[in-house]
């Protein structure tokens, strides 16, 4: 399918734009605006009562340290792959590949390997986590039909009272199941209005145990990152941040380090970076003009070392672009509008000497592989407040994809509009209303960097590739007083045109069918005094094609899992001490019909059935502050507490018992690991 559109550069674009928003402060501010706001609410209509705020008190009390840690305590949210370089999020078993994903602002694109998890970040940095479950509000960015996930770093604001001018937090930790980590962090004001933070986060890691006390060969890792922030006032109505974040993990894996190694399998190099720079602008003149604007450069990088085979192989990935919104006051309506443009490319390439790898390669004569990619989008969202009682939500965006495989000479494109419309309606004090409806679409975007190689005589795209479209229908109902909150949500939703790279036929992307996912979440939330409880339900059915989906055959697309059980106590002893405990359930998936595509290409001549049995997980911590402040933090905690040995339904299932298929499993997750950190804050 060929692209008729006029070619699109970006990068004078991105110039552009940032002229035009600095250029803004030549702007006068007009005297009866002086009172204008600094800042103003973000609100979400459509599906917010299934959206979660994630803060940094939660992550430091259980001493997260990577993705599943962060998200333990969110219904919506599972992470498959047990070791840090293989974890992947899913969204209501949506694949973080058809998510929107940022750090302060920045889209994380793209897949380098199949076998690894695209998304990497460190606890320690954070502010808060928006998770949006779903497709949602116009503002939700291109590409989000199974939701969004927004992480927000800190910056020197966070850190330092009002009359502080310079700090700094040292961190050690130990954790038993095995290794430690160490951090340190400086932050001070070089004027009133401008200040500074740098990080360094050191995590060494030897191999895990699982709950049955096997060693997980393979899960072994070296992580780095860096991190520099400035942010400031330019003036009374314009804030700006510049943060540059690097971060590098390195090891020696199995060939697909999401899957088992035995004890003597052959472990292979793999190295992992990720530099990311991104730009914040706020310009608050008046009512009518409260400018966003976000300029991003994202790199991440993947090396192989397959020293028994082709040798050195390598995928790159760079994304930029920018995301320019405005909030507009307009009587009784609150406007969100703008448009953001994203470029991606990757590429993939063997590294070793000729000799070594074209023996392996499908084309002798070609050793790497580019693609390119681009994402247009323009939007806006109203929030009207009709009565105090009502609140309703229309919105609307449109998003154009152009895709080239400049290797094969290869393009296709797509565009489209998608809609919403929700409404809160409060009917007293206590009950609220929430009712949403939307859609959204997803073109073909970049590939897999580790899959863009071709034989001569394939065809990697369909030319008559349609669009992803999602429709997504939540209701909720909340209940809230001076000590409860309760909310019941149902959600269905329907994405048609699937495109997945399925098995068995090279690479080739293609329209597979329908994934239709239906559910419902429970949450209820009581707090007296000290106490705080949280228990929530989550219910999720994904099916594709009516097949219910598997990790191993929807790669990079979605996977099942069990209704979640989930139970967090935390009670506040003194000032000084604090206890929490956390407990979650997972039902067993039984009669898992699999490997229908293996059927229909003639790999097995029937389907097969698999498990996931259930587990349970307890997760306790203490932390106690030695002198009645934050300056001195020693935490305790304790994962997995009774070491229950189980594989998460979010990581592939197990195969093992299917002639042929023998070695096809998730890792199983760690057992009991005991953490101990100190901190110390000057």
């Amino acid at each position: 399918m060929k692209n008729t559109r006029a070619p699109m550069t970006l990068k004078p674009l991105v110039v552009a734009v940032a002229l035009a928003t600095f250029g803004s402060q030549a702007i006068a501010v007009e005297s009866e605006e002086e009172q204008s706001l600094a800042s103003i609410e973000k609100m979400t209509v459509v599906g917010q009562t299934t959206n979660t705020v994630i803060t940094p008190q939660e992550l430091e009390k259980f001493q997260a340290n990577d993705l599943a840690d962060i998200f333990r305590l969110v219904p919506s949210v599972s992470v498959g792959g047990s070791v840090g370089i293989a974890q992947k999020i899913y969204i209501r078993g949506l694949e973080d590949t058809l998510l929107n994903i940022t750090v302060d602002g920045a889209p994380q694109t793209g897949t380098l390997f199949h076998h690894i998890g695209r998304v990497a970040i460190s606890p320690e940095l954070l502010k808060e986590v928006d998770v949006q479950a779903g497709a949602g509000e116009a503002t939700s960015g291109a590409g989000a039909i199974g939701g969004a996930i927004r992480f927000k770093t800190k910056n020197v604001d966070d850190l330092l009272a009002a009359d502080e001018r310079f700090g700094g937090t040292v961190k050690g930790g130990y954790f038993t199941n095995d290794g430690y980590q160490a951090s340190g962090t400086l932050f001070g004001r070089l004027t009133d209005n401008w200040g500074a933070m740098g990080s360094y986060v050191y995590v060494d890691r030897e191999n895990m145990e699982d709950g049955a006390g096997n060693e997980l060969f393979g899960t072994a890792a070296e992580q780095q990152l860096g991190f520099f922030k400035l942010n400031g006032e330019l003036t009374e109505n314009q804030q700006l941040s510049i943060s540059v974040e690097q971060r590098n993990e390195q090891g020696d894996f199995g060939a697909r380090p999401n899957w088992p190694t035995l004890e003597g399998d052959t472990l292979f190099p793999i190295e992992g970076d990720r530099t990311t720079f991104v730009l914040n602008h706020q310009f608050n003149l008046n009512r009518y003009v409260n400018l966003e604007t976000s300029l991003y450069h994202t790199s991440a990088s993947v090396e192989q070392d397959r020293y028994d085979r082709w040798g050195k192989y390598g995928g790159d990935m760079t994304t930029y672009g920018f995301d320019i919104r405005n909030v507009s006051l307009v009587g009784s309506h609150t406007l969100t509008y703008g448009f953001e443009l994203r470029q991606d490319e990757v590429s993939s390439e063997y590294l070793a000497e000729d000799a070594i790898w074209q023996d392996w390669a499908w084309d002798a004569s070609v050793g790497k592989f580019e693609e390119e990619g681009q994402v247009l989008g323009i939007y806006i969202q109203d929030h009207w407040q009709i009565t105090d009682a009502l609140l309703l939500s229309v919105g609307v965006r449109y998003d154009q994809y152009d895709l080239e495989q400049t290797t094969y000479q290869n393009e296709t494109d797509s565009d489209g509009v998608s809609p919403n419309i929700g409404l809160n309606y409060q009917f007293n004090d206590n009950w609220l209303l929430t009712v949403g409806y939307a859609e959204a679409m997803r073109g073909k975007e970049v590939g897999d960097a580790f899959t863009l190689e071709q034989a001569p005589d394939w065809v990697s795209i369909d030319p008559d590739l349609k669009a992803e479209e999602v429709d997504n229908t939540e209701i909720g109902l909340t209940y809230s007083d001076n000590h409860w909150q309760v909310t019941a949500s149902v959600y269905q939703s329907n994405i048609d045109n699937v495109i997945l790279d399925q098995i068995g036929r090279g690479v080739f992307y293609e329209n597979v069918g329908e994934l239709e996912m239906q559910g419902f979440e429970l949450k209820a939330n009581y707090w007296y005094d000290g106490l705080n409880v949280v228990a929530s339900y989550s219910n999720n059915d994904s099916e594709l094609n009516g097949n219910t989906v598997e990790g191993y055959e929807h790669i990079g697309l979605a996977n099942a899992r069990g209704d979640t059980w989930g139970l967090n106590v935390s009670y506040l002893l003194s000032d000084s001490w604090e206890l929490g405990w956390n407990f979650m359930y997972v039902d067993d998936l039984n009669n898992i019909e699999v490997l229908q595509r293996g059927v229909e290409i003639g790999w097995i001549d029937q389907t097969q059935f698999i498990d996931k049995p259930s587990y349970d997980v307890h997760d306790i911590y203490v932390q106690w502050l030695p002198l009645d402040s934050d300056q001195l933090k020693v935490n305790l905690a304790v994962q997995n507490l009774f070491d229950e040995h189980y594989r998460d339904h979010s990581s592939v299932g197990d195969y093992n018992d299917i002639p042929g298929w023998e070695g096809v499993a998730g890792l199983y997750e760690a057992g009991r690991d005991i953490r101990v950190s100190l901190s110390y804050q000057f």
